[in-house]
């Protein structure tokens, strides 16, 4: 699979598939951090070491069993335009870090984009698998195979006390970030997320924006993860995460019914009223973009809407984002062109789908 191919395409072949409680979790991730023994760390190292780290890895991921797992494409940080890096990572293929700090970084791409190794990240590697809707438990179990293939043929730096050893002390231990996707509408209408987030950074799990770390919650969707890696294995981690997400979603649902039964008009003009905007808008931000997609995917999911996939939802949320759509118009774009092409690619996909 070519480079034109991963970045021509808003929505990965993965986010296709229907995955359980997809209402409420797009998608489930597993993320594990490791270090080749013999190398300096990637914040220490330099150009020479980068690139014997990443001819390793190359050479190693050339053995994993072709039957288990899709073919695996490397693309070189230094040969992407700045673009390129951006949509990399609005599709969550790469990480802001790798884009903005590693020269000589590199990724590993699936074909259907569910597997991400990361090459000279933070870490010499980041192992990223994706699944759709809630499937924490699947995502553990197909990172913990590739992990389980390159730890044979590759020694990592590890302590028996310590356990993984990482460039951040806060990922020393399992090195896993486990995390799910979650579209909490109703919960932030009704002001009780507000209220949740407290009790869930008490069980070492931390809430955050779209982008991870230091990014905003734009549309209501929201990262939930581990903050703990050490003193507890991947399966208690992934297993006190399954648990909180199953009780958000059971929430999540209970503040939707309620709206439903209580507030059924008032809810009924909100997503009618951003649909409204998607299909006439000659001008929008991506801020305002994002949460008309939110009101219109509540409205879908609670078939006030009828006639509009979700999906086309998923895939307006990465394709309108900054990076898609100079990448879509071939040049740099001005943040008020943005918003111009940004409301007529709205326009035409959803007329498209009525």
């Amino acid at each position: 699979m070519s480079l034109e191919q991963f970045i021509s395409e808003a929505i990965s072949p993965w986010m296709k598939e229907k995955g359980p409680d997809a209402d409420i979790v797009l998608s489930s991730r597993i993320r594990l951090a490791r270090n080749l023994e013999q190398y300096v760390f990637p914040i220490a190292t330099n150009e020479e070491q980068s690139k014997s780290v990443i001819t390793e890895v190359k050479k190693s991921i050339e053995t994993l069993p072709s039957d288990s797992i899709d073919s695996l494409e490397m693309i070189l940080m230094n040969s992407l335009q700045p673009v390129e890096k951006r949509v990399l990572v609005e599709k969550h293929l790469i990480s802001p870090h790798l884009a903005r700090e590693s020269k000589n970084g590199a990724v590993l791409l699936s074909e259907n984009e569910s597997i991400s190794i990361m090459v000279n990240e933070e870490d010499h590697l980041r192992i990223q698998c994706l699944f759709p809707g809630f499937q924490l438990r699947e995502a553990l179990s197909s990172a913990n195979q590739i992990d389980d293939w390159l730890e044979e043929k590759i020694d990592y730096a590890f302590e028996e006390n310590r356990g993984y050893l990482t460039s951040c002390p806060t990922n020393v231990g399992t090195g896993m970030r486990a995390s799910v996707m979650m579209h909490l509408p109703a919960l932030v209408f009704t002001q009780r997320l507000n209220r949740i987030i407290p009790a869930i950074n008490q069980l070492g799990l931390v809430v955050r924006g779209i982008y991870g770390e230091g990014s905003e919650a734009l549309g209501n969707l929201f990262q939930i993860s581990n903050q703990i890696t050490l003193g507890k294995s991947e399966t208690d981690i992934v297993e006190d995460l399954h648990s909180v997400v199953v009780q958000l979603i059971e929430q999540e649902r209970a503040a939707r019914k309620m709206l439903l039964e209580h507030s059924k008009i008032q809810l009924e003009d909100r997503v009618y009223r951003s649909l409204g905007t998607l299909e006439n808008s000659r001008i929008i931000q991506s801020k305002e973009s994002a949460q008309c997609l939110s009101d219109v995917r509540l409205g879908i999911d609670l078939e006030l809407i009828k006639g509009i996939s979700s999906n086309i939802l998923n895939e307006l949320m990465i394709l309108t984002q900054p990076g898609f759509l100079q990448q879509f118009a071939k040049q740099a774009l001005q943040p008020e062109e943005r918003d111009i092409l940004r409301a007529t690619l709205i326009r035409e996909r959803i007329k498209l789908e009525q």
